[in-house]
């Protein structure tokens, strides 16, 4: 297997889970604008050290389970309905992000590389969210559970990650500004992603039971 596609899998992965607004991304945005590049790239740097921990422990787990077909056929159901969730949420349900005026403290670069790291760690969701992805991506053979591939697919989430947050950093002020036109694009753009992983996923649903 090339070790291209584990590479792009996981950075589309990360960035589809981190670009929706969200506690990390948003206190990215508002460090950069209150204190500067410098301050929300080490908050940043923190945050996204974190998960790389949390996607390399999710796949490590997904590949003891990649050997029970039931549970993997369970964690494609749950992806389904996941992914399906998401797809109602983005297209139909997610209302434009607007930043709220709120008064940040100057910090150093130290206490905001330990924010980051703070604020990754108390989420949970990449863990389930990279065993249902690893074991998905599986199943269409577009990812194996050897070493090189599992660290480059580690490499692709933890850069997908990184520029995710990026983008929050240059260009929210911009949007701020001027207009929240490309977020209300970036939710309908997320929507049709997961649409189509969904609708792939019920498909590879059908033909395990009905084949």
């Amino acid at each position: 297997m090339a070790l291209l596609t584990p590479l792009i899998s996981g950075f589309i992965a990360a960035f589809i889970g981190i670009i929706p607004p969200g506690l990390i991304n948003m206190t990215a945005a508002k460090i950069n604008l209150k204190e500067g590049k410098k301050n929300a790239l080490w908050f940043t740097v923190g945050a996204v050290l974190v998960i790389l921990f949390q996607v390399s422990l999710a796949v490590l787990f997904a590949r003891v389970i990649d050997n029970r077909p039931d549970v993997v056929t369970l964690l494609r159901e749950v992806g389904f309905g996941i992914f399906s969730i998401l797809t109602i949420y983005f297209l139909f349900i997610a209302k434009e992000p607007k930043a709220k005026k709120s008064k940040i403290k100057k910090s150093s670069k130290r206490s905001r590389f330990f924010l980051g790291m703070l604020l990754s760690g108390l989420n949970f969701f990449p863990i389930p969210y990279y065993v249902v992805v690893s074991v998905t991506l599986a199943s269409y053979h577009l990812f194996a559970f050897e070493n090189n591939i599992i660290f480059t697919f580690v490499l692709g989430s933890v850069l997908g990650s990184f520029m995710a947050l990026y983008s929050y950093i240059a260009f929210f002020g911009r949007i701020e500004k001027k207009t929240d036109y490309m977020m209300r694009n970036m939710n309908t753009i997320i929507g049709s992603i997961t649409g189509l992983i969904s609708i792939a996923t019920l498909f590879n649903i059908l033909n395990y039971y009905f084949s």
